[in-house]
């Protein structure tokens, strides 16, 4: 009976110890919101930049300019010269930022969004300009941008071909057609010429083997620009 009376005390205490066990589930710390996309105003896409402050003969002053975006504490603006591939850097606490470029040269931007209360960043899209120089009446299309396979990308052999893909765009919208040089050399030689498509498909490739491409551009007017050597490998 005193065992009986020992197990009926007992079991109220287990089941407190297994209740207060569960505890209160912790409530996870809300993140700071990411700081949203800006989109890009001027220097307008693909076209030629004609209103800046003219520093001299080779220069120009372009004030650049976006949206401001929610949750966004600073800009940092990025600015490639198509011509050399230098990028330059800089940061803004504003939507707009004025920077001096070389005139008569072609150029890509975009903007990055960010916030001291994260680490996280959202870029924006990248958009082509060209800095108008003295006296120009046609420009050079831009460089060719490599869509697929990309700088450095590894890729199955497959069925033994790979397709190239690329976009281009001009100022004066008279692209005549793409040059594509592929080969296993760092200076690989034409492998088509004329192309008015922005792809060549069924290229022939073997395993094991890195490739070397690269497209030039063409216009009516007789001006070229160079994409640059891209390069991939194949398993």
């Amino acid at each position: 009976m005193r065992t009986q009376i020992i197990k009926l005390l007992i079991l109220p205490v287990l089941i407190l110890i297994v209740t207060g066990c569960g505890g209160k589930k912790d409530t996870p710390t809300p993140q700071p919101p990411s700081p949203a996309k800006a989109g890009l105003i001027f220097p307008a896409q693909n076209a030629a930049c004609t209103s800046g402050t003219i520093v001299s003969n080779t220069q120009s002053t372009i004030v650049f300019n976006w949206n401001s975006t929610a949750n966004t504490d600073s800009y940092e603006l990025d600015i490639k010269n198509l011509l050399t591939g230098a990028t330059t850097s800089q940061t803004s606490a504003t939507n707009q930022l004025s920077v001096t470029l070389l005139r008569n040269t072609p150029y890509s931007w975009f903007v990055i969004s960010k916030s001291t209360t994260t680490t996280t960043t959202t870029q924006s899209d990248t958009w082509k300009f060209y800095n108008a120089g003295q006296g120009t009446l046609s420009y050079a299309p831009f460089p060719a941008t490599i869509t697929a396979p990309t700088f450095g990308q590894s890729i199955n052999l497959g069925a033994g071909t790979v397709n190239l893909t690329w976009t281009g765009s001009s100022v004066d919208n008279n692209i005549s057609g793409y040059d594509v040089y592929f080969g296993t050399t760092t200076t690989p030689p034409l492998l088509q010429g004329g192309i008015t498509d922005m792809f060549l498909n069924g290229v022939q490739i073997l395993t094991n083997t890195t490739y070397y491409w690269k497209v030039i551009t063409k216009d009516t007017h007789g001006n070229a620009s160079d994409s640059g050597i891209f390069q991939f490998k194949v398993n």
